[in-house]
């Protein structure tokens, strides 16, 4: 019989390429995975590795597995959460990814009420920008995922539980004195010959495309995925940005000022989750504090 801890490991060697690298990413020996990859095989009664010099190679039984793993350990952890709530345990787990701006602004509000409501609940938090906390929800290695697009439409996210949070503009940010600060709109267009300051070249293709479908391609100077680097390169005169307006909400943009910007350019966000853990009250319970939470901005 297969074996939860089992397909862990294996999951672990998989993404790293050794038993060393999985045995540090698990917390435990070496000896102890390799043990644990025999049982596997045992079990499975085929080779799932191939053994080449330093590192493992999936065999094609292997990789079956590896891909059917994931969803495995999401269902296991969906069933032992639910059935704790039936049992009347009134404790949980939630795993919860975020991206930064919306670390610092949805997130501490909705957590501080899930606690509140269920003091028995454990929450976790770590940082990740879609489509990397997307890939994690549906690798298992979290329980909601709270995301963004610039797109309501599309498919990529069929197969997640999605709950709309809110629409986020983004805003021009431009230096004190700035020819354009006292604008009450600014067209992106006035903008073509400014210096940029801009994430990296994957955060930065929405605003690349908008620049180009305005007839001019920004000239980025600066880049940076920080935030609070982004509005002080900006207060400090070399350049200007165009920021989601959650992200301006924990930071005080000193010797800035923020412009709409035409056309209007506004991202979905969004939490996720896998359709079966959805169903924990855990989780439910976190969805609906990051509703409110939104609501409450």
């Amino acid at each position: 019989m297969i074996e939860a801890r089992h397909l862990r490991v294996l999951r672990a060697v998989a993404a790293t390429g050794s038993f060393s690298a999985a045995a540090r990413e698990l917390g435990c020996t070496q000896p102890a995975v390799s043990q644990q990859m025999k049982a596997l095989e045992a079990s499975a009664g085929t080779p799932l590795l191939v053994r080449t010099g330093r590192e493992m190679r999936l065999t094609q039984a292997g990789e079956a597995l590896v891909r059917h793993a994931s969803g495995i350990l999401a269902g296991l952890t969906a069933a032992e959460e639910e059935i704790a709530a039936i049992a009347g345990l009134r404790a949980g787990r939630v795993r919860l990814v975020s991206f930064p701006s919306g670390s610092s602004t949805l997130v501490p509000r909705a957590l501080a009420a899930l606690r509140a409501a269920h003091p028995g609940t454990r929450v976790s938090l770590v940082e990740a920008e879609p489509p990397r906390s997307v890939e994690m929800l549906r690798e298992g290695d979290c329980d909601v995922a709270l995301a963004f697009r610039y797109s309501a439409t599309g498919t990529e996210w069929d197969d997640l539980v999605v709950r709309p949070l809110l629409t986020d503009r983004l805003v021009g940010l431009v230096p004190e004195g700035h020819r354009l600060a006292e604008s009450d709109a600014v067209a992106i267009g006035d903008l073509a010959e400014e210096s940029w300051i801009a994430g990296c070249p994957r955060c930065r293709r929405q605003l690349v495309e908008v620049c180009e479908e305005a007839g001019f391609t920004p000239r980025i100077d600066f880049a940076t995925d920080d935030y609070p680097a982004v509005i002080g390169l900006v207060g400090a005169g070399l350049g200007v940005a165009v920021l989601p307006e959650l992200a301006l909400e924990s930071v005080r943009p000193k010797g800035s000022r923020t412009v709409t910007v035409e056309p209007a350019v506004q991202r979905q966000i969004v939490a996720l989750t896998l359709p079966d853990l959805a169903q924990v009250p855990s989780v439910a319970a976190t969805l609906n504090h990051l509703t409110s939470a939104s609501a409450a901005r």
